[in-house]
């Protein structure tokens, strides 16, 4: 399991395609708060024809940033670029200059076999000839892991070959809208991605291979108005954290601070996991009931649970009341 607050603190990561030309004056003027991350996209969301255009107006926007910070001050989220190929990954420092200093990292679409060894290869060397230490999170979500005769071998391979860079791979991705497409199938507000038992069973998969190592992320929910779609994603939001994801994918700022709210930390968790982690590890016995005597806590089987719950606590913050 990740160690540090540093993987737990991606929090929400808003999408916008690369080529939104208003993205800068948007965070200058904090008009999407000041509690996400940000994914900048020249994937999916960039027609083909015009990826060369969303990359200029990507840099474009970077430099704006960096030039209006050296004379104002303003909320800047983590960026990251959703790349199409790995050459993008070596190009966009390069042609950034000092600007690169505000990317953190860059988000690896598709990630499968057939291109990890590319991606792996670029991210540490691009991370070994820069002056700065690149983060990357790669999106499992490709046709690849939707066979059960392979899924197995492909998940835990991709999980090997990651080795070579796991201290940069700050989360792994799920995608959700992928991964349906593949199947022909689109949730309703009222219905969640655990809902879809095809999808749901690959998720736990994915969970089962990375989760004990790394942080996974939720994947997207595409509702952000009219009736219904709040419920919807709150619960969703629940679903996605018992089942292990951490954070989650989100496509407008309505939902930036529903995921914030759902992954705030209760108390009473917060509680437990500071008496389970200080425990007294010369005491007779490692089970007691916790404060609120409502539970117990053991030492020796919820010690990684506690650990995790004051991760979360330093990203998402603490409920002030303990609820019944």
């Amino acid at each position: 399991m990740k160690n540090s607050a540093l993987y737990y603190n991606v929090g929400p990561l808003l999408y916008c395609p690369a080529n939104s030309k208003n993205i800068a004056a948007s965070l200058i003027h904090e008009k999407f708060g000041v509690s996400y991350s940000l994914a900048l996209c020249l994937e999916d969301t960039i027609n083909d024809n015009y990826v060369e255009q969303a990359e200029n107006t990507l840099i474009r926007s970077l430099r704006q940033l960096y030039e209006t910070r050296q004379t104002f001050s303003f909320f800047l989220p983590k960026i990251f670029v959703r790349v199409r190929n790995a050459a993008q990954i070596a190009m966009l420092p390069e042609r950034l200059g000092e600007a690169a200093e505000l990317l953190c990292g860059f988000i690896l679409p598709k990630f499968d076999l057939s291109n990890a060894d590319l991606y792996i290869e670029t991210a540490a060397r691009v991370n070994a000839n820069s002056g700065k230490k690149f983060y990357f999170m790669p999106i499992l979500e490709s046709p690849a892991i939707i066979d059960l005769k392979s899924r197995a071998f492909v998940l835990s391979e991709l999980k090997e070959r990651l080795a070579a860079i796991e201290e940069s791979v700050l989360n792994i991705r799920v995608g959700g809208n992928d991964l349906c497409h593949i199947f022909g199938f689109r949730r309703r507000s009222s219905e969640t991605i655990h809902d879809i038992r095809p999808v749901a069973n690959i998720f736990s998969d994915i969970i089962t291979a990375f989760g004990s190592d790394y942080v996974v992320s939720g994947p997207v929910w595409e509702y952000y108005n009219q009736t219904g779609w709040d419920t919807g994603l709150r619960r969703e939001l629940q679903l996605d954290r018992l089942c292990g994801f951490i954070g989650k994918t989100v496509i407008h700022p309505n939902q930036i601070s529903l995921v914030n709210q759902e992954y705030t930390v209760d108390a009473e968790d917060l509680n437990d996991a500071k008496a389970i982690l200080n425990w007294d590890l010369n005491a007779a016995s490692f089970v007691s009931g916790n404060t609120a005597q409502r539970r117990m806590n053991e030492y020796k089987t919820h010690a990684n649970w506690a650990e995790k719950i004051i991760f979360l606590s330093m990203a998402y913050g603490c409920k002030d009341a303990i609820h019944p």
